[in-house]
């Protein structure tokens, strides 16, 4: 009977420090963002889809001091910005330039940041997804990140992110540049074109087929639930009463996948009077019905279409880009 207690004991202690140790050490502060930063890591990325050498990149990045980082990336958008860029950068040059594969190419720390070593799992599940554990499914804390993770990691959890990094699979999202200024409209438009492209929704069986990567971090996406109302948000399908299925994630190597870049504007004209007028285009949803200022017909998509944009604009839409 004293050992039963004493180990539940344990546990319980255990627990509360781990509790504890998941805390933030930090949050947001109100000066503005080292900017430089940000364009170090966009011109790592760049030099890396141009074939050109980053070795003086890579030594800016490797110089930089601890303190003047933290400071840098002041909030969670210049966090975030940095170090998607820098994971996209860097998982190309250590499969094309240091031939390292899985799983070492994500767990080695292989790559040097303000004098500090890192790996493609430190900045990802530390400091993108706030020190979760790899394999809770979205659920659980790591056991004792270290302070120099939870100091740059940020404060809060953006399920976006996963459809931001690029891990070299062909069932990968593609690899796009993230800027500091844009990142709100980028990351929306990645989720978005990434959900719209990869689920299967079969309406007759009420069955949807979604990318493993949803069910692997389940829960930074608000579970079952949380999935479903990402579904009726970025597709406009209502799935409530609907069974979700995962499909197989295609791990076969496609390396230097480069997202082209998505306009967002598109001249719409009216197929009433011909008026014509440039509008931007919302990269979160698709748009179903258009007044024309000229005429004030309503457009609505033709069949097969499935916004406005793809039937009368210059430019499809986003999704469909």
């Amino acid at each position: 009977m004293k050992i039963v207690i004493l180990v539940s004991v344990l546990l319980v202690g255990l627990f509360v420090l781990w509790s504890l140790n998941a805390l933030p050490l930090f949050r947001d502060n109100a000066a503005l963002p080292n900017l430089q930063l940000i364009a170090l890591s966009e011109q790592l990325l760049w030099n890396v889809k141009t074939e050109t050498s980053t070795h003086e990149v890579e030594l800016k990045l490797a110089r930089i001091k601890m303190p003047e980082l933290i400071s840098g990336l002041s909030n969670d958008q210049a966090r975030k910005s940095f170090w998607i860029n820098v994971y996209n950068a860097w998982y190309q040059i250590l499969a094309i330039r240091e031939k390292k594969a899985k799983p070492d190419i994500f767990t080695e720390k292989l790559i040097t940041v303000a004098e500090t070593a890192f790996s493609l799992d430190d900045i990802e599940h530390g400091i993108l997804r706030k020190y979760r554990w790899k394999l809770g499914l979205g659920y659980l804390p790591q056991f004792f990140p270290s302070r120099t993770i939870k100091q740059l990691s940020v404060s809060k959890l953006d399920y976006r992110v996963h459809f931001a990094l690029n891990c070299g699979a062909r069932s990968c999202p593609p690899i796009a540049f993230y800027s500091y200024e844009d990142l709100e409209a980028q990351l929306e438009t990645a989720t978005s074109v990434f959900l719209n492209t990869d689920t299967e929704i079969d309406s007759e069986n009420q069955e949807v087929r979604l990318s493993r990567i949803l069910q692997w971090f389940k829960g930074d996406f608000g579970g079952v639930r949380g999935i479903k109302k990402l579904l009726f948000r970025y597709l406009d399908d209502d799935v409530t009463g609907y069974s979700i299925g995962f499909k197989e994630y295609d791990w076969d190597e496609s390396l230097r996948n480069f997202s082209e870049e998505i306009q967002s504007n598109s001249e719409i004209t009216c197929p009433r009077c011909g008026h014509k007028k440039d509008e931007t285009m919302p990269v979160d949803a698709c748009q179903i019905y258009y007044v024309c200022e000229n005429c004030n017909a309503v457009l609505r998509p033709l069949e097969g279409d499935c916004c406005v944009f793809c039937s009368y604009g210059s430019v499809k839409c986003p999704s469909k880009q």
